[in-house]
């Protein structure tokens, strides 16, 4: 009896033992997964930074800021890259964070039980649809439609007022700023709804029954409960969606007008960094004209990870001052 009392802490000290050396050998190998990660973007900056060294030898901080996109006399600007990059993600932003805030408000809030599912769905699939076919559909659909009923009336009633008349001058064509910025506003919209409609479901049911209980309508509910609840995975969200916008290349492609020049009105085309590197890379004939597209997608590598670098910030931000 005695034999068997001791045997049994030695077994459960050996199975405890067991466990642990496990824990650590599992410990081991996740970190070197994140390790392996950390060392493949390391070297894919890496490699950008060595194509791109020529191209940023050559021009230095002139090529930030300079316009002009000549391959012939190898001068080469990445500003009016970088101006289409920026205004046709602000656009889609403007587009996509407030239908896509509207969509998952209806679907958490007021949608019948009947049709969430079906709905949520529906919104989703829209993820899954190739950016080719959005460019597609925006060249031989959209741009028509908003060449022929759209931009007319934006040129003649916007276009006339001060201040932001500019935005809205010029021919229509159907193709430009404008029309790339309301593709990638439709391409974000899935991704900012279903991230904003599932952190609006974690939210407990006894915090909304209990500001419905005090007479607080549907927006005061979602205003001062449901979003400050949410305030981070909502943020993420948006970022998310950003993301999607800065580095899409296809679907603008298609519609932008892929012109190297920066105009002070939305519907006169443009280009973006991703539909410039796309559109002239396979043509690209000297090293400074490959080194220079390269240098392009080095600077969207920087202005992407300064989007999410200034997301976590926002988001540590909010956490603190939740805690707070």
């Amino acid at each position: 009896m005695a034999d068997l009392i001791i045997a049994a802490p030695a077994a459960t000290l050996s199975r405890a033992g067991r466990y642990q050396r496990q824990d650590r050998y599992f410990q081991w190998l996740t970190g070197g997964f994140a390790l392996f990660v950390l060392l493949l973007l390391g070297g894919i900056v890496l490699s950008i930074l060595d194509g791109a060294w020529p191209a940023l030898r050559q021009f230095g901080f002139g090529f930030l800021v300079t316009e002009t996109w000549n391959p012939v006399t190898e001068k080469f600007g990445a500003l009016a890259p970088i101006f289409g990059t920026l205004v046709t993600s602000i656009i889609a932003m403007l587009v996509g964070v407030p239908l896509g805030f509207g969509i998952a408000v209806f679907l958490t809030e007021r949608c019948p039980p009947v049709l969430k599912r079906p709905l949520g769905i529906a919104v989703e699939l829209l993820a899954g649809i190739p950016s080719i076919i959005y460019g597609i559909w925006g060249l031989f659909v959209l741009a028509p439609f908003l060449q022929h009923h759209v931009q007319p009336f934006l040129i003649d009633t916007l276009g006339e007022l001060p201040w932001i008349g500019a935005l809205f001058q010029g021919p229509p064509y159907g193709i430009g700023v404008l029309t790339a910025g309301l593709i990638l506003g439709i391409m974000v919209l899935p991704f900012i709804t279903a991230i904003t409609r599932d952190v609006f479901d974690t939210v407990p049911p006894l915090l909304r029954e209990s500001a419905y209980g005090l007479g607080c309508t549907t927006w005061e509910v979602v205003w001062n409960v449901v979003l400050p609840y949410t305030r981070a995975g909502v943020v993420g969200g948006i970022m998310l969606g950003l993301g999607r916008a800065l580095g899409e290349t296809m679907a603008v492609t298609f519609v932008i007008g892929n012109a190297h020049r920066i105009s002070g009105s939305l519907l006169a085309p443009g280009t973006t960094i991703s539909a410039a590197i796309a559109n002239e890379f396979t043509e690209a004939t000297g090293d400074l004209y490959t080194s220079s597209l390269i240098a392009l997608g080095l600077l969207l590598f920087v202005i992407t990870f300064g989007v999410l670098t200034a997301a976590r910030l926002m988001l540590r931000h909010l956490e603190r001052r939740r805690g707070a």
